[in-house]
């Protein structure tokens, strides 16, 4: 078992977001695994610094996962060592990113669209690594193309110890619905048993409640409702254990967010920080009355010195 809860919520891979600072704070509040940003093989292999501090994590953040992505199968199978040697619990392989700088190079999503070479990699790498691997991926390239049941059956007979499965195809980018039901329908494969894990379109507690009692998956990835939202995960299992869900203060927010921020600074240096936090302050502050006034500084200043007393203005508007 990768993960010791009955259905396991994981903070689904983001780049630029879920760094060691982030998925710190997402274990705080109930992710019960946790998976770094993804990390190109060729990087790895050139030791890249800025891709191998993505990889770094501290032991409180076990269980967690370190995702690679590439196309060429000699550059993922070295990078695998690079891997295994930081010892995450497991390895998760990105088939998954529709983005065109990755897609486009036959990575990620883009190896939906030539699944013989898709499963033949992942089967190498399988082989290869000392660690388990799990993979994270589409439905399919496009909506003539979701081959997502008979892949997942594919990828468990290569040995990969569970699936993620985000319900959009390649083509859909991020538009429209994400489908469930093909999610759903891999799970029910009597043939099929690894886990499944579904992503895609959760962005309320509720909706992670409905993924589990009604698409029937073994737990989900949360990933853009957690950005600037990491309570999420705690929410969640409130609702599961039939608990109310609680109220976050401003003040809570404020500090959290505070807290994100200098532990982002301590580990990426002030402006990189600051830049990469921007993303986030939607969601920390999101449904507050009034907040216009203070969005436009929050993404424009650039030292922590200006950011520190309108974080206490923020504070001392909504006491």
């Amino acid at each position: 078992m990768l993960f010791d809860a009955p259905f396991p919520l994981i903070l689904s891979p983001m780049d630029d977001v879920t760094d060691l600072p982030f998925r710190q704070l997402c274990k705080r509040f109930g992710a019960d695994g946790l998976i770094t940003e993804f990390i190109a093989s060729e990087a790895l292999n050139r030791e890249a610094e800025k891709s191998r501090r993505k990889m770094l994590f501290t032991p409180e953040q076990h269980p967690v996962g370190i995702q690679i992505f590439g196309a060429d199968e000699d550059s993922l199978l070295r990078c695998i060592d690079i891997v295994a040697a930081e010892q995450p619990d497991f390895i998760d392989i990105n088939w998954g990113c529709p983005v065109r700088k990755v897609a486009g190079k036959g990575a990620g999503s883009g190896m939906l669209n030539d699944i013989p070479k898709l499963v033949r990699i992942t089967a190498a790498l399988v082989k290869r690594s000392p660690l388990p691997v799990t993979v994270k991926t589409r439905l399919g390239y496009d909506e003539t193309n979701k081959p997502i049941v008979s892949l997942a059956e594919q990828l468990q007979d290569v040995g990969v110890a569970a699936i993620s499965i985000h319900g959009r195809t390649k083509s859909q980018m991020y538009k429209g619905n994400a489908d469930w039901s093909l999610i759903a329908a891999t799970k029910a494969n009597p043939r099929l048993h690894i886990p499944v894990f579904g992503n895609g379109d959760l962005t309320t507690p509720y909706q992670v409640v409905e993924a589990r009692d009604r698409y029937g998956v073994d737990g989900v990835l949360i990933g853009r409702a957690a950005i600037g939202n990491p309570w999420i995960f705690e929410q969640s299992h409130r609702l599961m254990e039939g608990k109310p869900l609680r109220e976050v203060s401003v003040a809570e927010r404020v500090e959290v967010c505070k807290s994100h921020l200098l532990s982002a600074i301590e580990f990426k240096g002030e402006h990189t920080a600051i830049f990469e936090m921007r993303k986030h302050y939607g969601g920390y502050f999101y449904g507050l009355p009034h907040f216009k006034q203070f969005r436009i500084p929050l993404v424009t200043l650039t030292r922590y010195e200006e950011l520190e007393p309108l974080f206490e203005k923020i504070l001392a508007f909504y006491s």
